[in-house]
């Protein structure tokens, strides 16, 4: 069986988003194409109902392509054990209230035994301080924390 993939919303707004002028992201935007065309068939992808939720927002345009991306990808719901979880991954990351939707999507993924938890967004989710709280925080609540990590890391090459 390959392993499970939780992929959050900055994921997808870096497959499908126009071409930025930052050259940092603009390369992100590229690595996350390349992995979308050569690495997704190695694994199981997965979205929430807050995935959805959050690419529905915005230009109707890009929400409308983000959506397309995502339609044959299967739904995880948002059980309470999630919504519990996340506030308390928020306190012990040292997250803002401001990264509450970011807290559920690291507990969506361990609640739902994702192995990975695919992001760019390195603020409040892919970042050493961050990841090493919430593998401590979901393994004393009895939960296999996910791999949280960027489109370049979980590539085979």
């Amino acid at each position: 069986m390959p392993p499970r993939v939780y992929l959050e919303t900055s994921l997808v707004s870096y497959a499908v988003g126009r071409r930025s002028r930052d050259l940092i992201t603009l390369a992100n935007q590229e690595l996350t194409r390349e992995w979308w065309e050569t690495e997704r068939q190695n694994y199981e992808l997965f979205i929430s109902e807050l995935v959805l939720r959050e690419v529905e927002v915005g230009d109707p345009d890009m929400a409308q392509r983000r959506l397309v991306l995502l339609a044959s990808l299967p739904l995880l719901s948002i059980p309470e054990e999630a919504e519990l979880l996340a506030p308390v991954l928020l306190r012990v990351a040292g997250l803002s209230e401001n990264a509450a939707t970011d807290a559920l999507h690291m507990a969506l993924a361990a609640v739902h035994g994702m192995q990975y938890l695919l992001t760019w967004n390195c603020k409040h989710i892919a970042n050493a301080v961050t990841r090493r709280a919430v593998e401590r925080q979901c393994s004393a609540a009895g939960y296999d924390p996910p791999v949280i990590c960027t489109p370049q890391e979980l590539m085979a090459r």
